[in-house]
């Protein structure tokens, strides 16, 4: 293990939530070669200037958790840019890793890859089973399309490509914008100015009925350097060649009703909560089967609660929005 520790590790996204966990994850296990390159170094939509840095710099390991994200409200608006940039951001590292030799890659996805109407919970079989979330899916086709360019380079060039899909993420570093982030980091925003501003009733998108399951992010972090750490012949034996991909998750799921409760909690917003149903759900309920992630031996540890509090105390110190 020493040894793989002392491997050059590059980051594709090392400023955003998912990327930024995963280097504290490796910083904290011990790796000590670990490269980053921001946008103003590495314009991951130029696919000759990403071939070009992974021919020079000739990392061992490739984490791929850059990518455009956003909520509902981001991908019903910006279709084009969800699929284009997410499509040329993991083809430009997937395919320039290989031409410099890189033999480990893990491509981070997400639960929006399933059906809209899949089985719950949802089983890594599922995937192009039906439909997708109209909501979001140019998004989520540019992630099935991530797993199959790795699923193609290990079938074709004996690589070692890994892909995991994470359920809904948040923590620290999340995007807090009012109108596009998620669920979470949005809800935790609109409470805590509800609060400040002394408001006695907080609106909410959606009628509260759909089903979320919710990990925080270092737990994402620890699960995908977990994966990427696994020996060839754990993964292979309990995955298939088509059939590649890791759901991660906490297995557990609720309301968006309950879940706005929490964060109420959370945040000591004591007023009203109302229901906007003019406005999209989304899918009914995303929950993850992480039986595979489990004999795989690995769980999550962070409680929701436990977890929107540390976001929350995060957002308090960190946030522009808050600070002025």
């Amino acid at each position: 293990m020493s040894d793989v520790r002392n491997e050059k590790v590059f980051v594709a996204g090392h400023r955003g939530m998912v990327g930024s966990a995963i280097v504290r994850q490796l910083e904290g296990l011990g790796y000590t070669n670990i490269l980053t390159a921001g946008r103003d170094q590495l314009n991951l939509l130029d696919q000759a200037a990403v071939q070009a840095w992974l021919a020079e710099h000739q990392p061992e390991q490739v984490y791929i958790a850059a990518a455009k994200v956003g909520g509902i409200h981001a991908n019903n608006t910006y279709p084009a840019e969800f699929i284009y940039e997410n499509l040329m951001i993991e083809a430009n590292l997937i395919h320039g890793a290989h031409q410099a030799g890189v033999q480990k890659v893990l491509f981070l996805g997400s639960s929006c890859i399933y059906p809209k109407f899949a089985e719950q919970p949802m089983r890594e079989d599922s995937l192009l089973t039906g439909i997708l979330e109209p909501t979001n899916e140019p998004y989520a086709i540019a992630k099935i399309a991530g797993i199959k360019l790795c699923e193609s380079y290990n079938r074709q060039y004996g690589r070692d490509y890994r892909s995991v899909m994470p359920t809904n993420l948040y923590g620290p570093n999340d995007n807090f914008h009012p109108e596009n982030s998620h669920v979470i980091p949005a809800l935790l925003r609109r409470f805590h100015e509800a609060v400040k501003a002394g408001d006695e009733v907080v609106v909410i998108w959606g009628s509260g009925k759909p089903m979320r399951e919710f990990l925080h992010v270092d737990d994402m972090a620890a699960a995908s350097v977990y994966v990427m750490e696994l020996a060839e012949e754990a993964y292979q034996a309990n995955t298939q060649t088509m059939l590649s991909h890791i759901n991660v998750g906490t297995g557990v799921d609720c309301t968006i009703r309950e879940l706005a409760e929490t964060i109420a909690k959370v945040t000591g917003f004591e007023g009203r909560l109302e229901f906007d149903s003019t406005k999209p759900d989304g899918t009914p309920r995303k929950l993850m089967d992480v039986s595979r992630l489990k004999t795989l031996g690995w769980e999550a540890s962070i409680g929701l609660e436990d977890g929107l509090a540390q976001a929350y105390q995060w957002f308090l110190k960190n946030s522009y929005a808050v600070r002025s």
